[in-house]
């Protein structure tokens, strides 16, 4: 083949820094924005960005020269700087050290756009915490219930 196509879809999940309350209502639209634009800035498409107070949830496409942990680095890093630059009584902002990262087919785009669009209805009765282990479940990854959450 003389050419290379991809079509690579990442669902990024990542809380504040010891799952603090920090994103309120009032500024989530503009975090999801300010996120939005660093993917965008690091050649990744932002699908659907979005979460609550204590995380997000990022559906990106990422170009094939980029790896799931220069995409976590990028929207991470970028973000935490600009959100303690840009939000008024954010300077100590700061995202956990670790993240999720899951693959998503083309077919499956929809329910996870729908899934992130409805994370305030669906913590209501979950908390973060079970439905980070239940992605991981879900993907079967292999985690160490010590290390999920420090």
């Amino acid at each position: 083949m003389a050419n290379t196509y991809s079509q690579i879809y990442l669902h990024f999940v990542f809380s504040t820094k010891g799952r603090s309350e920090t994103i309120s209502p009032e500024i989530e639209e503009r975090v999801w924005s300010y996120i939005a634009g660093v993917a965008k800035h690091h050649g990744m498409t932002p699908v659907q960005i979005g979460g609550i107070e204590t995380h997000i949830h990022a559906l990106v496409g990422i170009p094939p020269t980029m790896s799931s942990s220069q995409g976590a680095k990028a929207l991470k890093g970028d973000s935490s700087y600009g959100i303690r630059r840009e939000f008024p009584g954010m300077s100590n902002f700061g995202w956990q050290d670790g993240y999720g990262v899951f693959s998503v087919s083309k077919s499956a785009i929809p329910s996870v756009v729908n899934y992130i669009k409805n994370q305030r209805e669906h913590h209501s009765n979950q908390s973060f915490e079970d439905e980070y282990v239940a992605l991981l479940e879900k993907h079967g990854i292999d985690y160490d219930e010590r290390y999920l959450f420090d």
